[in-house]
């Protein structure tokens, strides 16, 4: 959506939208372009706050393109941590907002973890086993196709 951001006109548009269309048109560009990769016969990582529509809108992908699908949630269960976290990175992504503490906790109030997740890694937990726990799912799951 960044690459997006110069068009005022683009921007108009998706403001009109009700909602707001910026997430429902990401996510449908993030689509487009993962279908792409798959039928290049690449691996595809979508990161980001995915709601129930987006995880379907995975879940149909994976299944139209004959591809593995595992969603996984990753949280943080220490908010002071996380805090550190958000306030202490810089994403540096051209035209787009960088996030502090408050657009974090406005985002996470309405929102509800998805209950439908292969996986769920709470990064408070050590990489090592996060990672041990990412590659037994995507193991097992690789193994089924």
């Amino acid at each position: 959506m960044s690459g997006l951001r110069p068009y005022p006109s683009v921007q108009d548009a998706l403001n009109l939208m009700s909602p707001p269309g910026q997430r429902e048109v990401g996510w449908s560009i993030l689509g487009a372009l993962a279908r792409a990769q798959l039928r290049r016969g690449a691996s595809v990582v979508l990161d980001g706050v995915a709601r129930r529509p987006e995880i379907e809108m995975c879940r149909e992908l994976a299944g139209e393109e004959a591809a593995s699908l595992v969603v996984v949630l990753t949280t943080c269960s220490d908010v002071t941590i996380h805090r550190s976290r958000v306030e202490g990175r810089a994403r540096g992504i051209p035209n787009w907002y960088e996030l502090d503490w408050s657009h974090v906790e406005r985002a996470i109030a309405p929102w509800g973890p998805p209950v439908d997740v292969d996986l769920e890694l709470d990064v408070v937990r050590p990489l090592a086993e996060n990672l041990e726990f990412l590659k037994t799912v995507l193991s097992a799951r690789t193994a089924q196709y």
